[in-house]
């Protein structure tokens, strides 16, 4: 986000609350081109967002306000800029369903507490896609009305492109061609008049209060029911047991009786297909954002899209004959080169850390010892100004310092560099740990502020774990 974005959510959270923004933090970005920000004072945080595509953003706006006033848990939409690319919203804390399977996951397996916060998730679907569908405004939908004949092709040639030509997977382009249409046409014989929430999965899926809020639905439009359950049940890294996926999907079915008759037989016909095609569209963004725009931390998930296609092909069964999808899907599961992209990430965790000289440069706690240490004494200090000392680096009146009084811009760059060249190594290596320390006369304003940005650019650039922490605040993210 540049400097005048920055500074428009902050005029907007300023004019619409009557109140000054104290702090201001980057979020990390996640597989999108949008943009978010906390920011706010001692009696509020909101979040704010910025994206260039006002369509997209008209869209989800609209869909806001809708899924709101129907009960749907879905953050409030305080206000909107003029020009429709910056607005602010309520803020819904860190906590994903995926962040929660993920920790809870290491100390009690695939326990009844996530499927229980899973079978919360999966109530309110059918809410969303009926009741809350029928009244949904789909001319704002973008970028089409309907998961509709292009929007499948679209997908499949998502897929085809970025995924199976950049994996080097061989096939006859023509032969592949003519399954997708077959195949788009069978899909298209599903009943489709409700609403698609169209990335219905884990890391759109927001905890908090012991409730479950969802966001991220701007691609929402007109199509299937199968569809948003096969992602939330597919959903790559989240890895469901097949035994705790046919529970859900059971359960499911259950909640979509209380709205409608329900043939079962064919609502699992055409399930099948529709885990197929989501599957696949799931593969063309990994192939996109990994092989083609180098972004490392998507190609961690193609080993769990793997798993879920071969066991989708042992069942597949679909009533059309897709001789050469087949055989290009089966080419996929046995790539030595995909299985190979799978063993060689790791998990590296990069601990940051601000500090105080005065305390002396902080422990390891790896055992590994080594990594960086930089010394952010030679930037001009906000901390020798009267209005600064009670601030820190995560308050947006010392950002504004360090980011237009100081040298901090060069400063940073150069300290990215090194540590990137460190972090390609590490990777490539398998090596699970690494240290970077920032400190200051205080570590409380240049120390803070350059480990928090280097956090927010790691992880967004990284296939990485990042962990911040500011020793001298006692304060962990």
């Amino acid at each position: 986000m540049d400097n005048s974005a920055k500074n428009e959510i902050i005029e907007l959270f300023e004019h619409h609350f009557n109140e000054k923004v104290e702090s201001f933090e980057m979020l990390p970005q996640s597989g999108s081109y949008r943009e978010y920000c906390r920011l706010g004072n001692s009696n509020r945080t909101i979040v704010g967002a910025f994206n260039n595509d006002v369509k997209e953003n008209t869209a989800f706006l609209s869909f806001s306000n809708h899924l709101y006033h129907k009960g749907i848990n879905v953050p409030k939409v305080y206000a909107v800029s003029s020009d429709l690319k910056k607005y602010l919203l309520e803020d819904l804390g860190d906590t994903t369903l995926f962040a929660y399977l993920t920790k809870t996951r290491e100390s009690e397996g695939f326990s009844e507490n996530i499927i229980l916060v899973y079978k919360k998730v999966i109530a309110v679907l059918p809410k969303i896609q009926i009741i809350a569908g029928k009244e949904v405004d789909y001319s704002v939908c973008y970028p089409r009305e309907a998961f509709d004949k292009q929007s499948m092709m679209w997908d499949l040639n998502y897929f085809k492109y970025y995924f199976l030509k950049l994996a080097k997977i061989h096939f006859d382009e023509q032969a592949l061609e003519d399954d997708f249409q077959l195949f788009s046409n069978y899909l298209l014989s599903a009943s489709s008049n409700y609403f698609l929430y169209r990335d219905f999965q884990s890391r759109n899926v927001m905890l908090k209060n012991d409730d479950v809020y969802f966001i991220d639905y701007q691609g929402g439009r007109r199509g299937a029911l199968q569809y948003d359950l096969a992602s939330l049940l597919y959903d790559g890294k989240a890895d469901i047991p097949e035994s705790v996926r046919q529970q859900l999907y059971d359960f499911y079915i259950s909640e979509l009786k209380k709205y409608m008759k329900v043939d079962e037989e064919r609502f699992a016909a055409y399930f099948k297909g529709f885990v197929l095609i989501r599957i696949m569209q799931a593969m063309g963004a990994y192939g996109f954002r990994g092989f083609y725009e180098k972004k490392e931390h998507f190609l961690k998930s193609i080993p769990f899209a793997l798993k879920n296609l071969e066991f989708l092909l042992k069942k597949l069964n679909l009533p059309v004959e897709l001789p050469e999808l087949v055989s290009v899907l089966k080419q996929v599961t046995q790539s030595e080169v995909l299985k190979e992209i799978g063993k060689t990430q790791s998990e590296l965790t990069i601990r940051i850390s601000s500090f105080s000289y005065k305390k002396g440069i902080p422990d390891d706690p790896s055992g590994n010892g080594g990594g960086f240490v930089f010394d952010c004494r030679a930037i001009h200090n906000p901390g020798k100004y009267d209005e600064y000392k009670k601030l820190n680096g995560k308050d947006l009146a010392v950002q504004q310092f360090l980011e237009t009084k100081s040298e901090m811009g060069l400063f940073l760059d150069a300290a990215k560099t090194l540590v990137e060249q460190a972090v390609k190594v590490y990777l490539e290596r398998g090596f699970t740990h690494l240290s970077v320390n920032f400190g200051c006369t205080g570590g409380q304003h240049r120390s803070v502020y350059s480990a928090e940005k280097l956090g927010v650019y790691l992880q967004n650039n990284y296939p990485v774990n990042v962990v911040v922490i500011h020793r001298e605040q006692e304060n962990w993210r």
